[in-house]
């Protein structure tokens, strides 16, 4: 028996990683790393292609208040504390230095739907920008993100970009060897990673789908614990630096209750609903939002 696993490899996966490596599991694990971010991890979901999807809160919540009949449904919160999105820049694009200077300019995203795409309509109505973003290119991945805002597309220019969002100590390595800059941050208002589960494999084998998160509840206790070591881990498997490591871990604060407590329906679904609604992400009426929520989101497993 095994379980389908998709995870962003990123810091915030180690506990995932602890849990398998301490075996809190009484069945077989099957890892797919998604460098594309939660807009793939949303696809895989519903193409069936994997049980469990570990991703970012306002691009589940956001797809599954528009409506798009999703195959999953949000079952827990992973990450309480928020995420610092950096927006970077081409490290030469001397003309760019505030995320103040972006309006109507074009806005790199790994996907339409994931969370640097999402996160730009919250900035451009933190910034009470009047303009729209010009275009967002899609560049699937971080690599080609960095590319874009160095104008490196130079025979598909239409895939270069002016600025783009990610995670602050994701791309805090290429600020330190001069490939981009940042010029601004932004912090989500809400608690940053969700597990998502396959809706028909939760309503046929929900034991399973338990086990498992409380598996994952295990490997944040034994992150607590081991900080250290997971900074070594970070370090080694993660392209991280051990001093970024060292510093994300004082910023970082995982869910302890994973499976044991009714989601915090407030702060993860009626606060991220209300931001994306006033940013322009949804578009719907409060009643058909909510209507929606409450179908696509597990209130305790």
């Amino acid at each position: 028996m095994s379980l389908r696993v998709a995870y962003i490899p990123e810091h915030f996966s180690t506990p995932l990683f602890f849990a398998i490596q301490q075996k809190y599991f009484s069945f077989n694990i099957e890892l797919t790393p998604v460098i594309e971010g939660s807009g793939r991890l949303i696809n895989l979901l519903n193409a069936n292609e994997v049980d469990i999807a570990i991703g970012l809160t306002e691009a589940f919540v956001a797809d599954i208040a528009k409506g798009n009949e999703p195959s999953y449904k949000l079952v827990d919160t992973y990450v309480e504390s928020p995420l610092c999105w950096a927006i970077s820049t081409g490290f030469n694009r001397e003309n760019l230095t505030s995320a103040s200077q972006l309006e109507g300019k074009t806005i790199g995203v790994s996907r339409i739907g994931s969370g640097s795409y999402v996160m730009s309509f919250v900035l451009a109505h933190d910034l009470k920008f009047q303009k729209p973003f010009a275009g967002y290119p899609t560049l699937s991945n971080f690599k080609n993100l960095r590319d874009s805002v160095n104008l490196k597309y130079t025979e598909e220019p239409e895939k270069n970009s002016d600025a783009f969002m990610w995670e602050h100590f994701t791309s805090k390595k290429y600020y330190d060897n001069n490939e981009i800059k940042k010029i601004g941050e932004i912090y989500t208002p809400w608690p940053s990673w969700v597990i998502n589960s396959n809706a028909q494999l939760l309503e046929s084998k929900p034991e399973m789908i338990k086990e498992f998160v409380a598996g994952l509840n295990k490997g944040i206790e034994y992150f607590n614990n081991n900080h250290e070591e997971a900074i070594e881990f970070i370090s080694n498997n993660l392209d991280y630096s051990a001093e970024d490591a060292r510093e994300w871990i004082k910023t970082v604060k995982f869910n302890k209750n994973v499976g044991k407590a009714a989601l915090d329906w407030e702060r993860v679904v009626t606060k991220t609903s209300k931001v994306l609604k006033l940013a322009g992400v949804l578009q719907d009426s409060d009643e058909l939002i909510e209507k929606r929520l409450n179908e696509g989101i597990v209130r305790q497993l």
